[in-house]
């Protein structure tokens, strides 16, 4: 089962709520790394997990303290994503990306959290970013078209985000993301893949939706920092970027998959005897040692790079600054290269497991089918992040609205 990296990020600013709901989650791992396989034949969380993901107080970290929320700093929820990774990889890539929708919502206009949470304070909202449709100005709002896919945890939400540009006069003039009841929505059962098989990432379908403007918010506004939920919710960690927020909860849970498939490696290597090598136990192996350390540092480094940009833009926010272009997209460039870097480890780690890794039950195969699975995500592609940051440093127009 995954554990504790070596050396933890500066836990300076957590909460106590934030270190209770750690603690819980540690608690919980044991249960969740036996009902990885149950994950995957249902092909979504199990009720059983949400339950117990919902008793820890997971789904209250990123919540505004107005709903009952703990509204905690980002190193503190992304080390729990990063920790419920390491028994589950789909459980943790479905919690993660449930579990920012709070913080999403939270620059919603006010009305719009009531709508939501008015009535009950554990609503979960599921997304679909892409501009797989689109939302055309009518009276008092827009009415809404597409087939938006790849919905993670679209089953145990009642709401959902979409994204897409609004059309006036035949034309886009902003980008926007839609907020949606379950009623308003269809879900097409058609998550049938070789990873992250639990997340249950149906596409969802919307036919002439009316979606009234206070559930409507630009990412040109977010990006500018003029969403109106910042008027109620006021806690530092609603002024972090959206461009860092939530490609970081894509890489987070790769990074914990690594941590998992480095731990299940280690046992399984320290029980490991090479038959092949007449017998050789594969603790004694010296080339094992050796890969070991290599993928260990780089697991590492990966997490160390996300959470210490997190950190870093979250200190420039309490201490009343603006977090400067050059972190932003230093913040992207890191997690995309932290990505990277955890598949790698990944693969050294199940090439050099046997052939007991190819085992159906084996904890390492599963890992790595699901870190692959969530390197294919849009916020994982390295070279437009890579660019992005080049233009910065050479003065160019950055040309990507993802920092």
């Amino acid at each position: 089962m995954g554990e504790m990296p070596a050396r933890e990020s500066d836990p300076s600013h957590r909460s106590e709520a934030g270190a209770q709901v750690l603690d819980k989650i540690n608690a919980l791992l044991p249960e969740l790394e036996q009902r990885a396989q149950q994950t995957e034949d249902l092909r979504r969380i199990p009720d059983e997990t949400v339950s117990s993901l919902e008793d820890a107080g997971f789904f209250r970290l990123m919540q505004p303290e107005q709903w009952g929320g703990y509204q905690v700093d980002p190193v503190t929820f992304y080390e729990a994503v990063r920790r419920l990774s390491t028994a589950c990889g789909s459980t943790g890539w479905v919690s993660g990306i449930i579990g920012i929708h709070n913080w999403h919502l939270a620059l919603f206009d006010q009305q719009a959290q009531e709508d939501v949470w008015g009535n009950d304070t554990t609503v979960r909202i599921s997304s679909s970013y892409a501009p797989m449709g689109m939302g055309e100005v009518v009276d008092g709002g827009y009415k809404v078209n597409g087939n938006w896919a790849f919905s993670s945890g679209c089953d145990i939400a009642d709401w959902t985000f979409v994204g897409g540009p609004v059309i006036k006069r035949g034309k886009p003039v902003d980008f926007v993301s839609f907020l949606l009841p379950r009623s308003d929505y269809t879900i097409k059962d058609v998550w049938n893949v070789v990873g992250l098989k639990g997340t249950g990432s149906n596409t969802l379908e919307v036919k002439d939706a009316f979606v009234p403007t206070h559930r409507v918010l630009s990412m040109r506004a977010m990006a500018e920092y003029r969403s109106p939920g910042l008027e109620r919710n006021t806690a530092p960690v609603y002024k972090m970027p959206w461009g860092t927020i939530h490609p970081s909860v894509i890489s987070t849970p790769i990074i914990g998959m690594a941590y998992g498939a480095y731990h299940s490696h280690v046992e399984h290597q320290g029980k490991r005897v090479r038959a092949a090598y007449a017998g050789e136990k594969s603790k004694d192996d010296p080339f094992a040692k050796v890969r070991i350390a290599g993928a260990a540092s780089d697991i590492d480094a990966a997490w160390r790079q996300v959470s210490g940009n997190l950190q870093a833009e979250y200190d420039l926010i309490l201490a009343g600054e603006e977090i400067p272009m050059e972190l932003r997209l230093a913040a992207r460039r890191d997690q995309v290269r932290a990505t990277g870097r955890a598949i790698e480890s990944i693969d050294n780690l199940f090439e050099n497991s046997g052939a007991g890794a190819l085992n159906v039950d084996s904890p390492i195969q599963r890992f790595w089918r699901d870190a692959h699975a969530g390197r294919v995500h849009a916020a994982n592609d390295p070279e437009r992040a890579y660019v992005a940051f080049g233009n910065g440093e050479f003065g160019i127009p950055v040309g990507d609205t993802m920092v």
